[in-house]
């Protein structure tokens, strides 16, 4: 699993039948420090995040292990909302 901040949504309106009724999020990947890395991705989002969030998103076959992405063509999905992590006894960031 990797930290993202949730970025903005993503709107496809012609795409598989297989991922008809699946939102997306734009996510910007952070590190352990809150900091972004410059990366980014799309992620389904089957859990309801908003914009301003930091999630937990797992990619390759594990965004496949939901209910809503099971047998779906998906490649990356949101699986948690983060209130709080610490590393090595300093609190990083705080919902």
């Amino acid at each position: 699993m990797q930290l993202a901040l949730v970025v903005g949504t993503v709107v496809a309106t012609v795409k598989d039948d297989k991922m008809v009724g699946v939102p997306f999020m734009a996510l910007r990947d952070l590190d352990l420090d809150n900091k972004p890395t410059g990366g980014s991705i799309i992620a389904s989002d089957p859990i309801g995040v908003n914009r301003g969030e930091v999630v937990l998103y797992s990619k390759g076959s594990s965004a496949r292990q939901t209910e809503m992405t099971r047998d779906r063509p998906n490649d990356a999905v949101i699986c948690g909302i983060v209130d709080q992590w610490e590393v090595g006894g300093e609190t990083k960031y705080t919902k």
